[in-house]
């Protein structure tokens, strides 16, 4: 047998570099994604483009939209982070809270925490609405989708509040998602925009007058969160 003909090894360090090389590259990538979702805070999702990013990031041009393709991939990876984030901040430390009213106040606290810091920040879902609204594309539809999943989850722990008797069994999760994201609209617009210092107390107070309008009996005084050591998702 001749040396042609003898089987080859594989080499274990092919393997290793190619996944190096992987791991290097999505990194990058998240890096990039960050930086990306920065300048959208400040600047809108519009004002993103391939060689801004590539001046933030001190990399190339081809180096970015090697790692994107487009600017659209650009823009809808950023509401996707976005989202994700979103999710880590708010709504995830409020299914650790027992289901009913405790995690709905759970929920609407951390999203005006949430919200409090995007006063000066910026928030890609207000933002993006003002952009996108009246143009169709995948964009906008990545965008409508992260603010749809949200109010689902919203509108499931007002059903479940209601369920457990906390809130009156006439209740309609709808309407009290829409006034209770209403809270959230007027607080951005009146502290970012008209620089109103009392705007976070008052988010807080219509909170509470939604909940004593809805309330049944005294739950919704009594039912404050309380510290949980299960994380459920229910």
């Amino acid at each position: 047998m001749s040396v042609t003909e003898l089987p080859l090894k594989s080499s274990p360090r092919g393997p290793v570099r190619e996944g190096r090389a992987l791991q290097k590259g999505q990194q990058t990538k998240a890096a990039i994604v960050d930086a990306a979702l920065g300048l959208a805070t400040q600047i809108g999702l519009e004002g993103l483009s391939i060689g801004a990013l590539a001046e933030v990031t001190q990399m190339s041009k081809s180096g970015v939209f090697a790692h994107f393709g487009s600017r659209e991939e650009l823009q809808i990876s950023v509401i996707r982070e976005y989202h994700t984030r979103f999710e880590d901040e708010v709504f995830y430390p409020a299914v650790a809270q027992p289901r009913g009213l405790p995690r709905l106040r759970a929920m609407f606290a951390n999203w005006m925490k949430r919200t409090s810091v995007e006063i000066d920040s910026g928030c890609i879902y207000i933002s993006g609405a003002v952009e996108f609204d009246d143009r169709a594309g995948p964009v906008r539809d990545a965008l409508a989708s992260s603010v749809m999943t949200w109010h689902a989850a919203m509108k499931r722990a007002i059903a479940t509040a209601r369920e457990a008797g906390h809130l009156r069994p006439e209740v309609d999760e709808e309407q009290m998602l829409f006034e209770i994201h209403g809270l959230i609209l007027a607080l951005h617009y009146e502290a970012r925009f008209l620089k109103n210092p009392g705007a976070i107390d008052r988010a807080n107070t219509g909170f509470e007058n939604i909940l004593r309008h809805y309330g049944a009996d005294s739950s919704t005084r009594t039912a404050r969160p309380t510290r949980s050591t299960k994380a459920s998702k229910e």
